[in-house]
């Protein structure tokens, strides 16, 4: 009942798998998806440099993609991920559907967070002779930056649970350990472990990200 096959040197690796999927996801998906919140924010009606063709144009796009489960994604994807990587799995091939999946989220986050700035406080920048950069870079992010902590939060934990997804096709990680040697081989010890790693994972993580929203926003 609690003997396994999966060697502690595969278990580590798994985690590492996982690690590195997640970490190189959020980067780049940071990258795409914050801009892409700002932008929503800045051109929507009423925006500081509204917009509306451009905000036509970026809002259902997101929405599209968004609608789209995880394993949806990764299935429909494959030929693109194959033409960008030259394989359909692994734990490199798995970033790629990570990152078309969580830019959207995050830009989406992103959107809501900057929207919480209190209305007055660009009317104050604006009035006071403040570009548009400015009002963005030097009052719209630090207002907003400790709600921006929790939404990478919340954006971590979420492909934390796709990590585990892409392991159905393949993808590496904690999820592929899971679904290789834990439900096709039976291997209930390896189930428990998996189960284990990822509420460690998803509490630290939210712990942290509580922690330092907490301290920035004393600021």
């Amino acid at each position: 009942m609690m003997s396994t096959t999966v060697t502690t040197d595969q278990f580590m690796q798994a985690i590492v798998d996982t690690i590195y999927m997640v970490g190189m996801s959020l980067f780049v998906g940071s990258l795409i998806g914050i801009p892409i919140g700002i932008l929503l924010v800045i051109t929507r009606p009423g925006g500081i440099l509204e917009n509306k063709i451009l905000y036509t144009m970026i809002n259902p796009v997101i929405n599209i993609v968004r609608s789209l489960p995880f394993i949806i994604l990764l299935v429909a994807i494959i030929p693109f991920t194959r033409l960008i990587v030259q394989t359909s799995i692994g734990t490199s091939a798995a970033i790629v559907p990570l990152i078309i999946y969580i830019a959207p989220y995050i830009g989406r986050l992103v959107e809501n967070s900057l929207l919480e700035v209190n209305p007055g406080i660009m009317e104050a920048a604006e009035a006071m002779g403040a570009t548009p950069f400015q009002v963005i870079w030097h009052f719209l992010l630090p207002e907003a930056f400790g709600s921006l902590i929790l939404s990478l939060t919340t954006a971590t934990i979420g492909l934390i649970g796709a990590t585990a997804m892409a392991g159905t096709v393949g993808g590496g990680g904690v999820g592929d350990l899971a679904i290789v040697y834990g439900y096709q081989r039976f291997d209930t010890v390896v189930v428990i472990a998996t189960v284990v790693v990822l509420i460690i994972f998803v509490q630290g993580i939210q712990s942290f990200g509580n922690t330092l929203a907490r301290k920035i926003r004393r600021y």
